[in-house]
């Protein structure tokens, strides 16, 4: 899979090159920020047509991830759905399609600031999530204990000579913070006062893609 191994706060997990998660040991699989539906949310909301192909993407991704690590628990770490109505305007193939990811393996909700409340497609909706030494959240909070995994700031960085900006991980002794895992998601750089005040030194990115590339995280 071209995954990285990362120890972090005494959990031993792989990073992998399509943004997701994944802890081993706890059969555990996790991603943050699918943004499903954010195709029929700019239409609906500024009137500009995207191709409504975010949705298949996304899962796409997602049942390739589910087929090569065969978890026990997902832990999807909020802003699942774009808004209220995407979750509501879910067409019956990609629902059916999400349920049949879901049978047979806990599927956790951690509710974020685009998501709605509890969702109609089965699971179990949460603020946070503690497993082994990991909280898992939704937004890195300032003071947090140590072993916070978040999303939320859909970090990315370009580094010299490397081409465009790369989604990444981010993540210092303390706190991981993961990557937007949707298809049409935007993302903020990881060097962004916002995102890397929030890390100590030292701090590292981990850039997703064909291969995972661990660089240090420095300021400014």
């Amino acid at each position: 899979m071209n995954d990285l191994p990362l120890s972090f706060c005494g959990a031993l997990l792989r990073v992998l090159p399509s943004g997701a998660l994944w802890w081993p040991d706890q059969a555990l699989l996790c991603v943050s920020d699918l943004h499903l539906g954010k195709s029929d949310r700019i239409a609906r909301r500024l009137g500009l047509m995207l191709p409504p192909y975010d949705i298949a993407a996304t899962l796409d991704r997602l049942d390739t991830d589910l087929t090569a690590t065969t978890p026990q628990t997902v832990v999807c770490l909020g802003d699942s759905f774009d808004d209220d109505a995407a979750q509501g305007a879910l067409d019956p193939g990609a629902r059916a399609r999400l349920q049949v990811m879901m049978a047979g393996r806990r599927w956790v909700w951690i509710l974020g600031n685009h998501d709605p409340g509890p969702v109609d497609l089965g699971g179990t909706c949460l603020a946070e999530l503690a497993v082994g030494p990991l909280t898992f959240r939704h937004q890195a909070q300032p003071g947090a204990a140590p072993a916070e995994v978040s999303g939320h700031y859909h970090p990315k960085l370009a580094l010299p000579g490397a081409g465009p900006a790369r989604r990444c991980f981010v993540h210092d002794t303390a706190r991981l913070i993961l990557p937007a895992y949707g298809a049409y998601t935007g993302g903020l750089s990881a060097r962004d006062p916002a995102l890397r005040g929030l890390l100590g030194d030292p701090a590292f990115a981990l850039l997703i893609g064909r291969q995972v590339l661990r660089a240090p995280l420095l300021r400014g």
